[in-house]
C-alpha cells in the first residue's frame, strides 16, 4: 500500500469515527446552552457555513445566518426551517468586507438579542480550482478571508455576553495556511519564526505580511517573493487567519472567569462545496463537525489559541 493510499485509509477511518460521534447526543450535563444562546455564522447561506448553522440550530441554539445576498440568505433560512420544525434560525444581511455592514449588523444583534455567545467566522472565497494558481482576485480573497474575519471579530467581541462557560470564536481556516507546514510554506525563515513566536506576533506584522504580498501581486513580482506555491492568495489569507487567531486568543486569555472568550481555528478539509467545484472528498456534514464541536465544548474542556482538523489539534 502506498503512502497516499494509507493516508486515504486513515482519513476514511477518522471520518467514520466523526460520523459516529455526531450521532451521540449531548447529555444534560454537557448542554450548557439553551435557545437563549445566540450563535452567529457568517457566510452561511450555503456549504460548510449552512451546515454549521443547521447543526447548531439542531442542538437547540438560536442561530443567526448571514449572507451578502438577501434572497440567498432568506432561501437558506427557509430550507433549514423546512427540514425540521422548531429550529430557531434568523437571517440578517452581512458583507464582512464592508465596515458599515458590520456596524449595522452589530447594532441589530445588540438590539435584537442583547449580544451573542458564539461567533463562527466562515465567510470566505477562493477563485482557484485544481492546479490553477491565479492571483487575479488576490485583493478580494485577502479582504474577505482575513480582513473580514478580523473586522468581524473586533466588532463582535464587545457584544459577546458574559457566561460561566465562556464565549466562543471559531475561525474557519486551512492547512494551506500553516506557517511551518512541510509543504506550501513561506520561504522566509525569519518571517516564519516571527509569525510563530507569540512574543513577536503582532497585528502589524500580520497586516504587513499580507500587504507585502498584495503589493508584489500588483507589481508582478509575487512569484519570486517566497510565498506558498499552492493557491497562493488563499494560503496567505488563511495564514493570516491562523496568526490572528493566536494573537486574539493571547490578548483575551487574561480575562476573568465569566468573561472568558475562547478563540480557535480549524481546517474543514477538502469539502464537496462550490468553493472546490464540488470535487472535495468530504461531505459538508463531516466538515462542519469540528466547528460545531469547538462551539459547544464544555468550559472545563475548552481550549484556546489552537488549530484543529477532525477534532484533533494540529500545529499552526
Amino acid at each position: 500500500m502506498t503512502n497516499k493510499e494509507k493516508a486515504r485509509e486513515r482519513r476514511e477511518k477518522r471520518m467514520q469515527e466523526i460520523s459516529l460521534l455526531r450521532t451521540i447526543p449531548y447529555s444534560d450535563n454537557q448542554r450548557w446552552w439553551s435557545s437563549e444562546n445566540v450563535a452567529v455564522v457568517t457566510g452561511s447561506n450555503r456549504g460548510i457555513g449552512l451546515e454549521i448553522a443547521r447543526q447548531l440550530a439542531g442542538h437547540g441554539l438560536t442561530v443567526v445566518l448571514t449572507a451578502r445576498n438577501v434572497d440567498a440568505g432568506l432561501e437558506a433560512v427557509k430550507s433549514l426551517r423546512d427540514q425540521a420544525e422548531g429550529l430557531k434560525v434568523e437571517f440578517h444581511q452581512l458583507d464582512v468586507t464592508d465596515s458599515s455592514s458590520i456596524r449595522e449588523f452589530g447594532c441589530w444583534i445588540k438590539q435584537t438579542f442583547g449580544g451573542l455567545d458564539i461567533l463562527v467566522n466562515n465567510a470566505g472565497v477562493n477563485y482557484n480550482l485544481g492546479s490553477d494558481n491565479s492571483v487575479e482576485f488576490a485583493e478580494t480573497v485577502v479582504s474577505t478571508n482575513y480582513y473580514g474575519t478580523k473586522n468581524m471579530t473586533k466588532a463582535m467581541i464587545p457584544l459577546m455576553r458574559p457566561s460561566p462557560q465562556g464565549a466562543r470564536i471559531v475561525n474557519i481556516s486551512s492547512r494551506l495556511g500553516r506557517v511551518n507546514g512541510r509543504r506550501n510554506r513561506l520561504a522566509n525563515v525569519e518571517l516564519r519564526d516571527q509569525l510563530s513566536n507569540p512574543d513577536f506576533l503582532t497585528e502589524e506584522l500580520i497586516d504587513g505580511t499580507v500587504s507585502k504580498f498584495i503589493n508584489q501581486v500588483k507589481d508582478g513580482t509575487w512569484k519570486s517573493g517566497g510565498w506558498p506555491q499552492t493557491f497562493t492568495d488563499y494560503s496567505i489569507s488563511k495564514l493570516a487567519v491562523n496568526a490572528y487567531t493566536r494573537l486574539m486568543a493571547k490578548e483575551l486569555s487574561s480575562r476573568e472567569e465569566g468573561e472568558k472568550i475562547y478563540v480557535n481555528s480549524f481546517c474543514p478539509g477538502w469539502v464537496k462545496t462550490a468553493m472546490t467545484g464540488y470535487a472535495g472528498n468530504m461531505s459538508p456534514e463531516d466538515a462542519a463537525d469540528t466547528g460545531v464541536w469547538l462551539s459547544l465544548v464544555l468550559s472545563e474542556e475548552a481550549v484556546t489559541r489552537k488549530f484543529f482538523a477532525e477534532r484533533r489539534e494540529i500545529n499552526f
